[in-house]
């Protein structure tokens, strides 16, 4: 009994007891079957069975299609393309506002014009098979297809004569003037065509012989010589009157001390050098210059009497047309001028500058700016004997 007793009070082993068995062997199967999905999932990934093959995309013969677009080059292919992006834009607008507004503004940054059909082509990989759009695309080709031509080119009717077409060769050829002229007087180069136009329009249709014997044949502009002087008719009392606000720092046409030297005389005869300036055949600067002097003055006039018409093209036309003394700041002022007769149907002068100005004519060459006038004055010479309108004109011409 003793020795059974001395038997039983020994203690087992650490590791032989019954919990720590247990938990061995737990943790034993757990470790060796963590290993097994490891190596299980080493062998699977080495044998490729987890890669995702991919399909060719059910739209991909399409999409290739897209890519090798092009656009037609001969003109009545071009008219047809253009038709058909319009209507397909049309159709995602009444669908899909959204995606017709940021394709449209995207196409304004697009380096090639097939950059856009390729975009509505993008679009309509998601649409092509959409009854709704088939039949909306139908109905506005429909309407597209219709002939509404008229036997006119152009939708403005004194644009469709010849002496339009004579006169946008002969404006052409005066580019560098113009533009030379509208960045010494701070004033989008359009403007200063606009008021070109109407004036010349007019004298080509009050004097049709000359323009039969003379402009038509040689597209030349016509310059003034007597009551009115230059390409733009301008007065010689309008011009002096731009001259001494160039000077006079209290006028309400002042321009700003940028300008002041902008017309100054080379010799001691003003008046004789003033019309030579102003009819000289072979270089028509002077007469860009001081119209846009009149412009720029004109609009400041305005401004500073409270009524701000440096957006309305059509009103600055009529003020350079009918001169300063007709020029009074009020809040309901009139588009007119000079009437003008072409091909028996009349115009007013400021009307005509109008056509032209939102035409679209012409506007690679003379394109419509966001900002007509230029508000600040540039930085100025250092050298104050600079006298950069001279420097500038001899290099001009």
């Amino acid at each position: 009994m003793k020795q059974q007793e001395n038997n039983t009070s020994v203690k087992k082993p650490f590791y032989k007891r019954k919990g720590i068995r247990i938990t061995y062997f737990v943790l034993l199967h757990a470790f060796a079957l963590a290993g097994a999905a490891i190596i299980g999932a080493w062998g699977v990934y080495q044998l490729g069975l987890t890669n995702n093959r991919g399909a060719i995309d059910q739209n991909n013969r399409y999409l290739a299609e897209i890519a090798t677009l092009d656009v037609p080059t001969d003109s009545v292919s071009m008219q047809a393309a253009d038709a058909d992006r319009f209507i397909k834009l049309a159709a995602f607008n009444k669908m899909f506002p959204y995606n017709a507004h940021i394709i449209w503004e995207a196409s304004k940054y697009c380096e090639r014009p097939e950059m856009l059909d390729q975009m509505i082509a993008a679009a309509e990989v998601y649409i092509k098979n959409n009854p709704e759009y088939d039949a909306l695309k139908a109905e506005l080709s429909s309407i597209m297809g219709k002939n509404y031509a008229t036997v006119d080119r152009h939708i403005v009717p004194w644009m469709n004569t010849e002496e339009w077409e004579a006169l946008k060769v002969a404006i052409l050829k005066d580019k560098k003037l113009i533009d030379s002229a509208a960045l010494l007087t701070g004033v989008e180069p359009r403007l200063i065509v606009g008021c070109l136009v109407g004036e010349q329009i007019r004298l080509f249709n009050s004097k049709r012989e000359t323009y039969k014997k003379y402009l038509g044949p040689v597209k030349v502009l016509s310059v003034q010589s007597q009551f009115s002087l230059g390409v733009n008719g301008i007065k010689e009392f309008t011009a002096r009157q731009v001259e001494a606000n160039l000077k006079n720092d209290t006028s309400i046409f002042y321009m700003g001390k940028e300008y002041e030297h902008l017309l100054d005389f080379k010799t001691a005869e003003p008046d004789t050098e003033r019309v030579a300036r102003l009819v000289d055949y072979r270089n028509h600067l002077y007469s860009y210059i001081y119209t846009g002097c009149i412009l720029h003055q004109t609009m400041l006039q305005w401004r500073r009497s409270g009524y701000d018409i440096s957006n309305r093209p059509d009103l600055l036309f009529t003020l350079f047309n009918v001169g300063f003394p007709q020029s009074k700041p009020k809040p309901d002022p009139k588009c007119g001028g000079s009437h003008i007769t072409v091909h028996d149907k009349i115009y007013t002068f400021g009307a005509i500058g109008f056509d032209f100005y939102y035409s679209g004519e012409l506007a690679e060459e003379f394109p419509l700016h966001s900002q007509r006038f230029r508000m600040e004055e540039p930085k100025k010479s250092n050298n104050s004997d600079d006298d950069t309108l001279h420097k500038y004109v001899s290099i001009v011409l």
